[in-house]
């Protein structure tokens, strides 16, 4: 029988007016762009969560700080990517994700394809087994009023 887990990720990012916005490894032409640590992808960030804790191996705070001077303007995509070598040193691997986006603009349907492009080359897996959702709030609350945006991921891994 295989070990399989069930890992969640949540995460908030602030916009502000003139920030580049990365979103699932791509940067995305837009007004405002996600302000943190990082690049503030908030997709990246919330898989990483979501297959840390599967894992049982805490958050992606834990491991990569952001009072770490190391992490400052980092990548995601190189955040993943050490989140992946993490659980396959434990013998994880991947077996779905499944994310929603809630961002009130830009709509984000058209980049979907290469956000999922971009994801599966850097985990190394299909991209058919990478689900990206995206909705607005109906103008309510912090993402509604444009402030920010925030993302949810839902993971499966399993060790053989």
């Amino acid at each position: 029988m295989k070990n399989i887990r069930v890992g969640f990720g949540y995460d908030v990012h602030q916009l502000k007016e003139g920030e580049a916005f990365w979103l699932g490894g791509i940067r995305i032409e837009h007004t405002h762009g996600a302000v943190g640590h990082s690049d503030a992808d908030v997709l990246i960030h919330v898989i990483c969560d979501a297959l840390l804790g599967a894992a049982n191996m805490r958050d992606i705070g834990y491991h990569f700080s952001d009072k770490d001077p190391q992490y400052k303007g980092i990548d995601s995509k190189i955040l993943l990517k050490d989140t992946l070598n993490l659980l396959r040193r434990e013998g994880y691997k991947i077996s779905n994700i499944d994310s929603t986006i809630c961002l009130q603009e830009p709509k984000l349907n058209p980049h979907v394809p290469a956000m999922k492009k971009c994801l599966a080359e850097v985990m190394d897996i299909e991209k058919g087994a990478i689900s990206i959702k995206a909705t607005t709030t109906e103008h309510l609350g912090f993402v509604g009023r444009k402030e920010g945006v925030s993302a949810y991921a839902t993971v499966l891994i399993y060790q053989d």
